[in-house]
């Protein structure tokens, strides 16, 4: 094992000594004021820790690993301390999340991801998003008799799980991004399983959960105790059936996961009872992940980089875009019209994305048009002083297809994490099994993802010709948005993602506009509650408002509801003043970790 790497303490202030510093560095006293009100209902909030877990002051060198959990940021440092590139330490974080948080993603899953490459100043773009098998059709989660199967059986059949993409993704992007040998960025993860690692309070809520998947065979085989009980926070968890598989990837590559004996294993275990699936050994055989340009588009002096369709970076964009225009910027955290503003600005983004967006290998998905700086302006004249009592309907923009409504739901099983090294490189990666431990069916101590239940699949909103409805090897459409940002003259300015399901733009928009319309530092702005407005729901961390936000809020239409699903899982990093901030989502069990020895400030 290599030395551990370093870890930034948390920091143990309180809100109201966040907001004392911010008062003594000038902020005007309304302001203040408001911060107070905002930081201290965060601060008491039940469902949250807070401030965000993030380094006061900036860390001497930009080489640093942000993820879901002590141990993935940990291996992700160790392998940059081993002289591996920020996608080497990628690919170990990745590999150690499917052991210490098997609930978010995993091997069985797929991953969408942005790189920088600090020698050239490019961003590069990669999808490896869960693929429909060659059986797929309409109707692929129809019973016996015809009618769209519960959601609840759907994610537990043999038909919820799509190809897997981690792997192959992986594999793509480190043949133009790795240093190390690729066997080598196994090695942590493998200890770690065989001999085991303690589980946390979150794991535990999942372990014992209420959603379909914990109460499945394979879940509860992972997760015994040895006494008929299931494992608890603070027991120790080992999954030597991981740690086998891995040593099975490390010697025989990616293809050791699409062919052989472990493609036979994934194949048969979608294939069993109940509702068995019907992928095939050529399914696997024949996936790719794809390397695709970034879609980026200037926003207050940065450029922002997410991903095109399938994923969402589109609707991020476009929801910044119209944020734009307003003047958001010139209010802050305590206004109740700056929510609104949000809130209604979010209804019209989902509105447009969840009728466009699919996978553009099989629709014409106008990406162009809705980023257009004349359609954004039209859409932004929609929003009012008060919400609108109906859901907006999508717009028209240049190139849009004709094509039926899609209300399609996607649970949130996912996770995110950035790494930059020492050189100034940086990945920025979302990965998912979809809803909790995917289908809960396992293979090779991995759960299998539910991808396919993305797909607009039942009978009232699957109708042909829906940008998102199912077929034969097409991708569902992913709320999924990494980002990287960079400055005006090209350079790494900041890495940022969430996991969330169809939040997942809400989240990091939210993050957004804290971040550069309202200065706060990183943690703070993760730290903001969270609104998600999409449709006729205002979904939200409602007990985080103040309540005098909250009462304004409803009198204008918006009555913020606690939402279900994932919490946010936020981690980034930016740079401001040239010093680098860095912040982990209280929410969730993240922070940062930094190599044993590091490199002088990258800060220029």
């Amino acid at each position: 094992m290599q030395t551990p790497a370093r870890h930034t303490p948390s920091p143990t202030a309180g809100a109201s000594a966040v907001a004392l510093r911010w008062c003594r560095l000038g902020t005007p006293l309304l302001l203040c004021l408001l911060l107070c009100l905002v930081l201290a209902a965060c601060g008491t909030a039940p469902d949250a820790r807070a401030p965000a877990t993030a380094a006061p002051a900036a860390p001497p060198s930009p080489a640093i690993v942000v993820a879901a959990h002590p141990l993935a940021a940990r291996a992700g440092a160790e392998v940059l301390e081993r002289g591996g590139s920020a996608m080497d330490a990628a690919m170990a974080v990745q590999l150690m999340l499917g052991l210490v948080e098997p609930q978010s993603s995993g091997i069985g899953g797929g991953t969408v991801l942005l790189a920088y490459d600090a020698d050239s100043g490019q961003v590069s773009g990669y999808i490896g998003r869960e693929q429909a098998p060659a059986a797929a059709a309409a109707g692929w989660f129809d019973d016996a008799d015809g009618h769209p199967l519960a959601r609840g059986d759907a994610m537990l059949s043999g038909r919820a799980t799509g190809v897997p993409g981690t792997i192959a993704t992986f594999a793509l992007a480190l043949r133009e991004h790795g240093r190390l040998p690729w066997a080598r960025l196994f090695d942590g993860t493998i200890a770690t399983a065989e001999q085991g690692f303690t589980i946390t309070e979150r794991l535990q809520r999942h372990i014992h959960g209420q959603f379909p998947q914990a109460a499945t065979d394979d879940v509860r085989r992972l997760f015994d105790d040895g006494h008929g009980g299931r494992l608890r926070a603070g027991d120790t968890l080992r999954n030597p059936a991981y740690a086998a598989t891995l040593r099975t990837l490390a010697a025989g590559g990616a293809q050791a996961f699409y062919h052989g004996a472990l493609a036979r294993a994934i194949v048969a275990r979608t294939a069993d009872a109940p509702r068995p699936g019907a992928m095939t050994l050529d399914d696997l055989a024949g996936y790719r992940a794809e390397k695709v340009a970034p879609l980026c588009r200037p926003l207050r002096g940065y450029r922002l980089c997410s991903l095109p369709p399938p994923a969402s970076g589109v609707g991020l964009l476009q929801l910044m875009a119209l944020l734009d225009g307003t003047d958001i910027d010139r209010r802050d955290a305590g206004d109740p019209q700056a929510w609104l503003l949000f809130a209604e600005a979010s209804r019209l983004m989902y509105a447009d994305r969840d009728h466009y967006v699919g996978d553009p290998r099989f629709v014409d998905v106008p990406v162009d048009g809705l980023l257009a700086a004349d359609y954004v302006d039209a859409r932004r004249a929609l929003i009012g002083t008060r919400a609108a009592p109906r859901p907006p309907r999508p717009g028209v923009p240049a190139g849009a297809p004709v094509i039926a409504s899609d209300a399609t739901d996607e649970p949130g099983g996912t996770s995110h994490f950035v790494v930059v090294d020492g050189h100034g490189n940086a990945v920025s990666v979302t990965t998912t099994v979809e809803s909790f431990f995917g289908s809960g069916r396992m293979v090779g101590g991995f759960f299998l993802n539910n991808q396919l239940t993305d797909f607009a699949w039942d009978r009232t909103d699957g109708r042909p010709g829906m940008a998102n409805a199912i077929a034969a090897g097409k991708r569902p459409r992913s709320s999924m948005a990494p980002l990287l940002m960079l400055d005006g003259d090209g350079r790494l300015a900041g890495a940022l993602g969430s996991p969330g399901g169809s939040a997942i733009p809400a989240y990091i928009g939210k993050t957004l506009v804290g971040l550069l319309y309202w200065r706060l530092p990183l943690d703070q702005a993760v730290a903001l509650p969270n609104l998600v407005a999409r449709g006729e729901r205002f979904d939200g961390e409602a007990g985080r408002f103040p309540a005098p936000v909250r009462t304004a809020l409803r009198e204008h239409g918006v009555d913020i509801r606690s939402g279900a699903g994932e919490d946010s899982g936020l981690h980034g990093v930016f740079l401001r003043d040239g010093r680098w901030q860095w912040a982990a989502d209280p929410r969730r069990d993240g922070t940062a970790a930094f190599p044993a020895h590091r490199t002088p400030d990258a800060s220029r």
